[in-house]
């Protein structure tokens, strides 16, 4: 047992650890990237040997994460929101499939969308697919939650899902550690036909989850995850969901309030305990962080004259995350004063680094479109983004992981000419490469770009799947080698490289453009270790 300063994500990685994981499977996405790099990190897992490179995609770490748990293994599986949108057919089944050895899935949701490009509410997810959802509302817990939810899939047999969001996942707090348990030993499911989802057996894997649901509930009102914290102050009830929590505690703290509270942090939550709550209380406010799960299956499972505020009726905001500013304003408590920040102070909005590879590539492209006309570039995820804004107002979209490809082949199918795709490297390895697939299959007049920096450098320079393979990929798939072009994304080849860019423009059928220099982020870190170690 020691004491350790731990990000969020962090003690997720230190408590999966310490709870005997034998493998990590993730995609690298803000606010989750950290926990898998702490677990790569760390001495344990290395003397231990266990698996925790990254995956290509959020679907293949879910799924051979379900393979580790086939096996008897404890898995974990990290993403942010979105990624899990990729990893759904996988998420859900599994809970059809159920699980052999422990599987947690970490999913990190990003309300007021830091880094993303929607606020969805991974909680939703858990309870479409009737699985066990924990959410912590400190780094203690998000510690003790990630042991707690190893024992919980395996007591239930079912993945279970642990969601934070960005303010736990990238806070540092003390957090207690415990025991070291070992790994599991290896083990074959008892029923060898259990993953095997054909319909007449999937029907009695539904019925056999339909059949718990009862216990779900049940396991969390004993479990002590959700609990009454006593108040005297009867006319107003809390309900606290995860990090709401905290906020609450830092008003009621400051504030002087006395209000009892019902703090969750494990569903389904049982409606007894939501109604005998309710019952005492003259009204309830719901803190929750993301969307009013909880707060319309309350207005749903308990109806009648009871007051329920939060977000549905306006009390809190329907978007973007919580923090004390607003429980205050939503508690009717006066707000202090503040000190109006200078008109002087600008908002700086993120740039491509100095001497970045994308840059040169949009600088040549831009030139090389200028006679066609704007509004031809569908682009991707990725730092490249941001060659939505000025100076180069080059690219048109950015919709999801893999979109730009196949938009740009349907912009093309409806006449469009020419049709440009713009993706990076590990995202092209992600999503992108079967939408260059439809193409070639259609032979669509297409210009694809693929900006390789050879890392995943939105997330950090994480490792990319793409590097060195992305010709013989793109070879793979059926693009004709003459329509393969290697560009070199430097100031001093800029005429060379519009005039290459010109011609596969012009082209109608797939081209695929390849401008490769690697990350000037991650070259500076290679640079530094070489100098370093030489």
């Amino acid at each position: 047992m020691s004491k350790l300063l731990l990000l969020g994500d962090e003690a997720i990685a230190q408590g999966a650890l310490d709870a005997g994981l034998s493998g990590v499977y993730a995609y690298p996405g803000t606010p989750s990237t950290e926990i898998t790099e702490y677990i790569q990190r760390s001495n344990l897992a290395r003397q231990r040997g266990l698996h925790s490179r990254w995956s290509v995609n959020e679907k293949t770490a879910m799924e051979a994460g379900l393979g580790m748990s086939y096996a008897g293994k404890r898995a974990m599986v990290c993403m942010k929101h979105v990624g899990l949108n990729v990893a759904a057919d996988a998420f859900i089944n599994a809970a059809m499939t159920g699980v052999n050895g422990g599987l947690l899935v970490v999913v990190a949701d990003d309300p007021s969308m830091h880094s993303s490009q929607n606020e969805q509410d991974s909680r939703y997810y858990g309870k479409f697919a009737m699985v066990p959802v924990l959410e912590p509302s400190s780094q203690q817990e998000a510690y003790d939650l990630t042991r707690y939810g190893f024992e919980l899939s395996e007591r239930f047999a079912l993945p279970v899902l642990l969601r934070i969001t960005t303010r736990l996942a990238h806070s540092r707090s003390a957090v207690v550690s415990g025991k070291i348990e070992k790994e599991n030993e290896p083990g074959l499911p008892a029923d060898l036909r259990q993953f095997i989802l054909l319909p007449s057996l999937a029907r009695n894997r539904y019925k056999s989850l339909l059949a718990i649901q009862d216990q779900l509930i049940q396991d969390g009102e004993n479990s002590g995850a959700n609990h009454v914290i006593e108040g005297s102050d009867l006319s107003l009830g809390i309900i606290a969901c995860g990090l709401a929590h905290n906020y609450y505690r830092e008003v009621a703290v400051e504030s002087g309030l006395k209000h009892p509270v019902l703090k969750i942090s494990q569903y389904p939550v049982s409606p007894g305990i939501l109604d005998q709550f309710i019952n005492r209380v003259d009204k309830v406010i719901v803190l929750e962080e993301g969307a009013p799960l909880l707060e319309e299956s309350i207005k749903g499972i308990l109806p009648g004259t009871r007051v329920i505020l939060g977000r549905l009726d306006g009390t809190l905001p329907r978007d973007g995350e919580l923090d004390p500013l607003l429980v205050k304003r939503a508690l009717g408590i006066p707000e202090e004063v503040t000190r109006k920040i200078p008109e002087i102070v600008k908002n700086r909005p993120p740039a491509l680094c100095q001497g970045c590879s994308h840059i040169d590539m949009y600088n040549a492209l831009n030139e090389a479109l200028a006679s066609h006309g704007p509004g031809r570039v569908f682009s991707d995820i990725g730092c490249y983004t941001l060659g939505a804004l000025a100076p180069y107002n080059a690219i048109n979209s950015c919709v999801d992981m893999g979109a730009s490809v196949p938009m740009a082949k349907g912009a093309a199918d409806a006449g469009l000419h020419p049709s440009v795709a713009v993706i990076g490297d590990s995202t092209f390895t992600h999503s992108g490469m079967t939408g260059l697939l439809d193409a070639v299959v259609e032979q669509v007049a297409v210009t694809i770009i693929i900006s390789d920096n050879s890392t995943t450098g939105m997330t950090g320079g994480q490792q990319s799947h793409a590097t060195d393979r992305l010709t013989e990929i793109c070879r793979g798939i059926g693009v004709e080698a003459e329509h393969i072009r290697m560009v070199n994304p430097l100031r001093s080849h800029h005429g060379e490289n519009v005039k290459m860019m010109a011609e596969e423009l012009d082209y109608r059928g797939v081209s695929v453009i390849i401008a490769q220099r690697e990350c000037i982020q991650t070259a500076k870190r290679h640079h530094r270790r070489k100098t370093t170690t030489g």
